[in-house]
């Protein structure tokens, strides 16, 4: 099965829970880090890595010895990606979509695609996990073309984990859909419950099956309970607020190593969630 691990706040512990998971299985586990613009995964885990490969958008060139300024290409981009000068037409590669549009309608046939490197997509080993990550080159504006490179490397014949990024964007929805199953890690105040209720939405509205665990119990209020209660959704696991869990992720160790009892209570959620989802 696949299972998302998501939140609607960034800085909840969404790595720290889907590396607890990993390390907890009983069973060959895939982690995919599906935070392309910010992945951690590898700096918990620190893989072997086997194998890298660069990722591609295709973008348009355009052939100014062709082109005759008619500018049907800049009306019909969606995307505001081509601009008509009085002298040429200008691109403008971070707006490009990638979609193809351009070249196709262009009656001159004066727009060929070439390849933008946009990222790179690594795998490697841990602890006997496999895991897959993607980082997005600095200043590249799009995540969901590279997570959706990440994601063709989903090995089905495993139980996979996803990390997704934070909040409750494009590129959230590439990373958590066609999971079994999703865990979003919340923090119980104000602001993590305000994510928390649009987090839910987006997966209500993909139809994936949801629980909740809750990190820093302990400080904050009630109404992240309150609202789980309403909604019917489940609180799976609790993990307080912890001077000792703080110090360990400060220094790259998974708390699950380290500290008693836990990786129990991890296995303990994986068969929670395997009760929770159709799958």
């Amino acid at each position: 099965m696949i299972i998302s691990v998501a939140s609607g706040k960034g800085g909840t512990g969404k790595t720290t829970v889907a590396v607890a998971l990993a390390l907890s299985a009983d069973e060959d586990v895939q982690l995919i880090d599906c935070d392309v613009e910010e992945p951690n995964v590898h700096i918990l885990l620190r893989p072997k890595i086997d194998e890298e490969r660069p990722v591609y958008s295709l973008v348009p060139a355009i052939l100014e010895d062709r082109c005759n300024l008619c500018g049907k290409c800049v009306d019909l981009c969606q995307y505001n990606a081509l601009f008509l000068s009085p002298e040429k037409v200008l691109f403008y590669p971070e707006l490009c979509h990638s979609c193809g549009l351009c070249a196709i309608a262009c009656p001159e046939e004066a727009i060929t695609e070439e390849k933008r490197q946009i990222g790179v997509v690594r795998r490697g080993s841990a602890q006997k996990v496999d895991v897959v990550y993607g980082e997005l080159n600095v200043g590249e504006p799009m995540a969901a073309p590279l997570i959706r490179e990440v994601k063709k490397e989903v090995d089905r014949e495993k139980t996979v984990i996803v990390d997704a990024p934070p909040g409750a964007s494009c590129p959230v929805v590439e990373s958590v859909y066609g999971s079994d199953f999703a865990l979003l890690v919340t923090e119980p105040t104000p602001f993590g419950l305000h994510d928390l209720k649009i987090a839910v939405e987006v997966l209500r509205t993909l139809k994936i099956p949801l629980g909740v665990v809750v990190n820093r119990a302990g400080i904050g209020d009630g109404k992240v309970y309150e609202y789980c209660g309403e909604e019917g959704i489940p609180i799976m696991l609790e993990i307080p607020f912890s001077k000792e869990i703080a110090e360990l992720y400060s220094r790259g160790v998974p708390f699950v190593t380290r500290m008693e009892g836990w990786r129990e209570k991890f296995r303990n959620l994986l068969e929670k969630i395997r009760r929770c989802s159709p799958a």
